[in-house]
């Protein structure tokens, strides 16, 4: 957003122009919203041009006949700031000389700091914003940023940060709202669109972070399937997963498979848990291979009784638990396979306790993707810093070669080149155990789909099965546990199929 706003300099838009514009923007949005403007409102001036921001807003807001009052809790160093203030002292609008009451009615707009906020807010600021959300929740807006977050990874400062119902961002989403940290600070993310010119935008860095949501679902598109296929040339899928501890996972993990329109799903899993699947999910052709003691599956011993010649897509991991099976005797293989390899849990782990660890991945001849949550992916990339989980998921494909997804309420998912996308407004009830076991079931169907398609696979695809299976949580009205999700899931699909 900086880099745009620096364009829109140098074209010879002026300051005042790019802050009246905000300013109108945020106004229509509030004279939409009336409902918190009831008892009136208190704009928190910051030193910067987000006071700036605020202060047009206020005066807007005040021609508009809202009752409007100031509070400037330190100097003001922006010289456009301080010509905004001082009009709308001159045209009535109050500006109180001591710090506001947290019990105070009114709504207040946080128009303290912006983008670049990089050091904690003062301690009596923090202690005020602290009070007002104790005292009245959900009544505290905040202008582009909420004061006390960075806006590049979402993490709160010390001595506090706002607490905001409402963020109205301006032109761009910043990265650091969408990250998992700052959510309970953000509240509802509302983008304020200030007509950048589309020019910029096909000017903008070819890696620039994409956030994706519901609505962008239309914009992928399926695997394109000849209409003659057999069911072998509409993918076939293979998926190694289950042990005595976790039975479940297998089942998650084959119904989000079959969800995916996967032409052929084969399994093998503890005998314990086969046997008892076959008629629950009877489209998977279960193998029978010998096991180490406790019903662990052995990977090597499976990987030698498979004809990956003939497999699209393998998922290993899900409920595999662990194993002191050793991954050089595994890995072999599965650098020579030439299909998708998806390392899911277990598989990860398994592999982070290597003695290469991730680095394996470079070995690999075909496509992998790796679908780690935030502890799995510290123990397989251990050097990498995740307090912007955006830069560690690119950093990391950029070294593994491979696609990365870290899951999290709001999932990254990077491809090796640097392409990387996140997600947003997704379904926080369904942060419950079995919902990564379906994923990995589903985005590998999908990828044995992409192997077998006209368009290839692609890391796109990765970015819309994660996407589709978080719509298919946030939709599903009939419960967020897994299996109530994975009937979503396959209705989805069949939508978009036609």
């Amino acid at each position: 957003m900086r880099w745009l706003e620096e364009k829109l300099f140098s074209y010879g838009m002026p300051e005042e122009a790019l802050m009246e514009k905000v300013g109108l923007r945020m106004k229509d949005w509030f004279m939409k919203n009336t409902e918190f403007l009831n008892e009136g409102v208190l704009v928190l001036v910051g030193p910067g041009h987000n006071g700036g921001d605020g202060l047009v807003l206020a005066r807007e807001l005040y021609l508009e006949g809202v009752d409007v009052a100031l509070w400037c809790p330190l100097p003001i160093k922006k010289p456009l700031t301080a010509k905004y203030l001082s009009y709308c002292i001159s045209i009535g609008i109050i500006q109180l000389q001591n710090e506001p009451d947290a019990f105070d009615k009114a709504i207040w707009i946080d128009a303290l700091f912006g983008i670049g906020q990089n050091r904690p807010i003062p301690q009596e600021i923090g202690a005020l914003l602290r009070s007002r959300e104790e005292i009245r929740p959900g009544r505290l807006i905040s202008l582009d940023v909420p004061a006390g977050i960075c806006s590049e990874k979402g993490i709160p400062f010390e001595n506090g940060a706002a607490k905001a119902a409402v963020t109205l961002t301006v032109g761009l989403i910043k990265e650091g709202l969408l990250q998992d940290i700052a959510l309970p600070h953000v509240g509802t993310l509302t983008r304020i669109d200030i007509g950048i010119p589309k020019v910029l935008f096909h000017i903008l860095p070819k890696k620039t972070p994409l956030k994706i949501s519901s609505k962008d679902i239309q914009s992928f598109a399926l695997p394109e399937i000849p209409q003659n296929a057999s069911k072998y040339e509409r993918g076939r899928l293979f998926v190694i997963s289950g042990s005595k501890k976790y039975k479940g996972a297998s089942l998650l993990a084959l119904k989000g498979a079959i969800a995916s329109g996967v032409g052929s799903v084969q399994a093998v899993l503890p005998e314990n848990i086969s046997s008892a699947l076959f008629g629950i999910v009877p489209e998977v052709i279960f193998h029978e291979y010998p096991f180490q003691k406790n019903d662990e599956i052995c990977l090597a011993k499976c990987l030698e009784n498979i004809n990956l010649d003939r497999i699209d897509s393998l998922l290993i991991g899900p409920g595999l638990g662990s194993s002191n099976e050793n991954w050089d005797q595994v890995c072999i293989a599965l650098e020579d396979f030439s299909g998708l390899l998806v390392l899911d849990a277990d598989g990860l782990n398994r592999l982070s306790s290597s003695n290469g660890g991730w680095k394996w991945l470079r070995k690999r001849k075909g496509i992998t993707w790796i679908t780690p949550h935030k502890k799995e992916f510290a123990r397989l990339f251990p050097d990498i810093d995740l307090s912007s989980p955006l830069k560690a998921a690119v950093m990391a494909a950029e070294l593994s070669g491979a696609g990365v997804l870290i899951k999290g309420a709001h999932s990254v998912i990077a491809s090796p080149d640097g392409s990387v996308w996140q997600l947003a407004n997704t379904c926080q009830a369904a942060a419950r155990t079995g919902l990564g076991d379906l994923l990995a079931g589903f985005i590998a169907g999908l990828g044995a789909l992409g192997m077998c398609s006209k368009n290839k696979l692609n890391y796109e695809l990765f970015a819309f099965g994660v996407l589709i299976h978080a719509n298919a949580a946030k939709k599903c009205k009939e419960g967020s546990n897994a299996d109530s999700i994975s009937e979503k899931l396959g209705i989805a699909v069949k939508r978009l199929q036609h």
